[in-house]
């Protein structure tokens, strides 16, 4: 892969399956991406909360690799970013070799912890802009 960066981001005050492109989105310390639908110190999907809604919300921000619209367009498929719900699309690096407690930095001042597939934290307040350079700590 070459140079990591942020390629998109996308957030939704509603509940949909995609997220409209932003020109930047606003990360919240513990909170996730300021005014997106999933951003909470608890779970916010629909099934989690019914389970228990107490439950840590541990999916505040949700990443995927540009990379994967190639794979699944050799399959026929047209996707872009934020169609498959994230809030950041990363370009040049591996998400999914990340392991759990991974800090990833994204631009000039976010960190988010990796806590597992389909699910980070934030670990500090900041804005992230689409073409930031993306970087492990």
């Amino acid at each position: 892969m070459g140079t990591a960066q942020v390629a998109a981001v996308s957030s939704n005050a509603v509940y949909s399956f995609s997220k409209p492109n932003r020109e930047s989105i606003t990360l919240l310390a513990g909170l996730g991406v300021e005014g997106d639908v999933h951003a909470g110190v608890t779970v916010k999907h629909r099934s989690r909360v019914a389970q228990d809604p107490t439950q840590p919300n541990l999916r505040q921000i949700h990443l995927i690799h540009r990379e994967l619209f190639d794979e699944v367009a050799g399959a026929g498929f047209r996707v872009e970013a934020g169609q498959l719900g994230e809030n950041v699309t990363t370009e040049g690096i591996d998400l999914l070799a990340l392991p759990a407690g991974t800090l990833l930095s994204l631009g000039e001042e976010a960190v988010v912890e990796v806590t597992g597939a389909c699910a980070t934290r934030v670990s500090r307040s900041t804005t992230s802009r689409t073409g930031c350079s993306s970087r492990s700590c």
